[in-house]
């Protein structure tokens, strides 16, 4: 039987529902959809989409560090997107945080994200 370890960081966002920040299994590290939270206000950071995208990054590594990991170890991730016009912008700021090789990634425009976010961004990783 896999068993599941969770793991959270302190200086990333806590979950506010039914969720962890991370699980692994496996040697497989699941991060949790990150919104522009900064953990310190509890709110989201001010400014645009690369403001935004740079936090939301930010608490993806905070919770990949927490795990003895970094970019490096990303095999996929998913950006959600409000505005499919931020892409650009997004893109932008998100290469400035891996480098090759790059992960697998898909982006996507929906209709809303909580809170009103501009961007949301969950991570695949291994060991």
């Amino acid at each position: 039987m896999m068993s599941k370890i969770i793991i959270s960081s302190a200086k990333a966002p806590g979950a506010v529902g039914p969720y962890s920040q991370a699980t692994e299994a496996g040697g497989l590290i699941f991060v949790s959809g990150q919104l522009p939270i900064d953990a310190q206000t509890g709110e989201f950071v001010p400014g645009g989409i690369k403001e935004q995208t740079t936090q939301v990054l930010k608490n993806i590594g905070y919770i990949l560090e927490e795990a003895g990991l970094g970019f490096e170890n990303v095999l996929k991730s998913t950006v959600y997107l409000s505005d499919i016009k931020d892409f650009a912008a997004m893109n932008e700021v998100y290469a400035s945080f891996y480098s090759e090789p790059f992960p697998a990634r898909v982006a996507y425009a929906v209709v809303s994200l909580p809170k009103g976010a501009l961007v949301e961004i969950d991570v695949i990783a291994a060991r």
